[in-house]
């Protein structure tokens, strides 16, 4: 099976911004599903489990697009581990959300819960994700998780090479910068846009809106060249 990540800039779900990725991603994960009825597990650590962000998923995907959801819930509770491992292995598709990226990898890596996900990747379980859900797949990722309105980089997992940046359009210049001044080569993803990867490459842009996936390239330390991807 291949395994995929779908890795979204940025945009709010409530509002609909993001809602031609998520008609992807839930064509997506009724292929995968065949004559079942498809189901997507959110995972809403970033945010400190916040439910109302889970309950604007499934609006979306049960509501819009047919798709059964379920929730994965790890911060300030006991854990049951293989509760949990029954979620994931009944999920076509996995949905990270938003939030502090740092705190999030952390959490992962105290409760287990990173090896029920990498478990689920390798199987071929469609990883998606939103932001903090984007970037932590990643060797380097852009982040203000530590304190909020500072950014820096921080290390991700590393199941993805490079470095990366979610909410580009937002970010650009102070990316940039850092990108020209360390000769980094890196992604750039603008809110309402996605990046699609497979068996460890980037294969497709996925268009939300107006947002773009942008490839840099600042190894000459002089100035950064930018690729729409």
């Amino acid at each position: 099976m291949s395994k995929r990540i779908i890795a979204i800039g940025g945009g709010e779900l409530k509002c609909r911004e993001t809602l031609k990725i998520d008609e992807y991603i839930a064509a997506e994960a009724k292929k995968a599903a065949g004559e079942r009825r498809a189901c997507g597990l959110f995972v809403p650590t970033a945010s400190h489990d916040c439910m109302p962000y889970y309950n604007t998923f499934h609006k979306i995907y049960t509501g819009l697009f047919d798709v059964k959801t379920d929730v994965a819930l790890t911060v300030n509770r006991e854990i049951d581990l293989e509760k949990l491992r029954s979620k994931f292995e009944k999920a076509d598709f996995l949905y990270v959300g938003g939030g502090d990226t740092v705190f999030m990898i952390e959490q992962w890596k105290k409760t287990g819960m990173a090896e029920l996900i990498r478990e689920a990747y390798e199987r071929g379980v469609l990883l998606c994700g939103l932001s903090a859900g984007a970037i932590c797949w990643f060797e380097d990722m852009y982040s203000d998780s530590v304190i909020e309105g500072e950014y820096s980089m921080y290390r991700g997992l590393g199941w993805l090479k490079g470095k990366i940046s979610p909410h580009y359009n937002e970010r650009m210049l102070d990316f940039d910068e850092i990108v020209r001044y360390n000769q980094y080569c890196a992604w750039g993803l603008e809110n309402c846009a996605a990046l699609e990867i497979v068996d460890g490459e980037p294969v497709r842009s996925i268009p939300g809106g107006s947002g773009k996936v942008w490839l840099l390239d600042g190894r000459d330390g002089e100035t950064v060249k930018k690729t729409e991807f």
